[in-house]
């Protein structure tokens, strides 16, 4: 049962075909040479081997080897996959600064020393045998000492990422060495992916000034975002006019339920607030060879957050997300149950020991938190508030029935049941929505509101299709080599 929104596949074969595009670029000597002489001026030695290390969903990374020993790595945003190019490093190193200054997390920085590591925490927890192409899941059989040793080592990760207190919600800056401030909107991945794949215009995120004075307030804005989604995304939102009211409904309850402020917890409406990372998950944790983390990297997406964040249990114990699950997310939910119980007994023995060695206190602990949001549900509902694609189909599994009860007509007609709850002017606004939705299918334009930088490579793309069919002959055969848009794209969304 596919019950949630489609990225738009217009956006989506666009943005891949500018990512791929661009990142050629880094196979010619000529960009290379400049790139590797910037590093050079940073760094004493002679250097022995440049070559591009890896390509992450939101930047690629190029690593400079020094003889005898030693290298440096740089990165660079992916116009297509990162929208939001400038902000994001601006974020990405106060964070990484502030981290680096008040934890004991191994942080490197954007130009930084090559953290020498054996493994992945991905690879180490996935399954053994699963193609590099297929999606990870968590080891079924993998012995229970080198899960808890893994899992203690994450538990400390996320223990000192909540101790920071911050009064507002946003992102930070750097007032001088010693000095942090919240100034800056909450830059998140699901806002990037949004904008990205899901057509929404930049006008409908908070001014890059805007911080939020509280946890309810967040709230509220990220409700109405879920909302704001349905309304911009042209293509592939909706696939009949039942389903289209469907989701307009289940975003109308639940900014109900923001704005009556039932989402959030009172005792935590103004804070401190804590840092939390969007992309934080194994594939980001370096390891040695005796699995001991040796980095963590990709903090692009972090920023202060509303403390319920930081209390629900992280979704990635199974790597896979829920939505993503092959058995459907009742069974996701089953072992991931099983795994939280092990998560938290570690976490339970890792706040033990800061509180004997005095970097924790009694009321700092995680795991006691984590659980209770588990076990209310809680945690559903911070997932669906960070996760626009996979709204609907937690809403409607996870979240409905806690707030309003059973219905009579199962999962995919509940609706019908709840349009009552709606007002006139919800009811109205709905069946407007119905009809430009109906009337959108019958074309699939292409609308993005990309920065800058995307934009003019895309405009640099048709030039060169342009010239590409200035160069067919008279029966149409293209003897160029030009970029072939071909609509599709791997999935980019982790």
């Amino acid at each position: 049962m596919n019950l949630n929104i489609s990225p738009d596949d217009v956006c989506w074969a666009q943005a891949e075909t500018i990512s791929d595009t661009w990142l050629l670029q880094f196979l010619e000597i000529d960009i290379l040479r400049p790139i590797a002489d910037f590093i050079l001026l940073h760094n004493r030695g002679n250097a022995t081997e440049f070559a591009i290390l890896r390509k992450g969903s939101y930047n690629i990374s190029l690593r400079l080897k020094y003889d005898p020993n030693g290298a440096t790595v740089i990165r660079f945003p992916q116009p297509g996959a990162v929208l939001f190019p400038e902000e994001k490093i601006v974020n990405e190193v106060s964070v990484m600064r502030f981290l680096a200054d008040q934890t004991t997390i191994p942080i490197p920085f954007i130009l930084m020393e090559y953290i020498e590591h054996e493994t992945k925490l991905y690879d180490a927890l996935n399954t053994p045998g699963l193609p590099r192409e297929q999606r990870g899941v968590l080891d079924p059989d993998i012995a229970e000492a080198k899960l808890r040793r893994l899992y203690a080592q994450m538990a400390d990760v996320l223990l000192q990422l909540s101790l920071p207190a911050l009064p507002r919600i946003g992102s930070l800056s750097q007032q001088d060495d010693f000095t942090w401030e919240v100034t800056r909107r909450p830059l998140s991945m699901n806002m990037n992916e949004l904008v990205r794949l899901g057509c929404l215009p930049r006008s409908q995120l908070p001014h890059i000034d805007t911080t939020f004075p509280t946890a309810s307030s967040y709230v509220q804005f990220l409700a109405d975002l879920n909302l704001d989604h349905l309304i911009h995304q042209r293509n592939d939102a909706v696939t009949s006019a039942d389903d289209c009211r469907r989701k307009y409904v289940a975003r109308c309850l639940f900014r109900s339920l923001a704005r009556e402020q039932r989402l959030t917890t009172p005792a935590l409406e103004n804070g401190p607030f804590n840092l939390w990372c969007d992309d934080l998950r194994p594939a980001n944790v370096l390891l040695s060879q005796d699995l001991q983390i040796a980095g963590v990297v990709d903090w692009e997406f972090t920023y202060a957050a509303p403390v319920e964040f930081s209390h629900a249990p992280p979704w990635w114990l199974l790597i896979e997300r829920p939505e993503e699950w092959a058995g459907g997310i009742e069974e996701w939910t089953r072992v991931f149950g099983a795994r939280l119980r092990t998560f938290l007994e570690v976490m339970t023995e890792c706040e033990d020991r800061a509180i004997q060695r005095g970097r924790l206190h009694e009321g700092q602990r995680l795991s006691g938190a984590m659980r209770r949001s588990w076990e209310s549900g809680d945690f559903w509902v911070m997932y669906a508030l960070r996760n626009s694609f996979a709204f609907d189909l937690v809403y409607w599994l996870k979240i409905d029935e806690r707030f309003f009860g059973v219905s009579g007509r199962g999962v995919e007609r509940a609706w019908e049941e709840r349009v009552g709850m709606l007002s006139e002017e919800e009811k109205e606004e709905m069946e407007m929505l119905l009809t430009r939705k109906m009337a959108e299918r019958a074309s699939r334009p292409h609308v993005w509101d990309a920065d800058e930088y995307t934009l003019a490579f895309q405009r640099e793309l048709e030039r060169r299709r342009e010239g590409d069919e200035g160069g067919k002959d008279e029966d149409g055969v293209d003897g160029s080599r030009g970029v072939e848009d071909n609509g599709t794209g791997a999935d980019g969304m982790d």
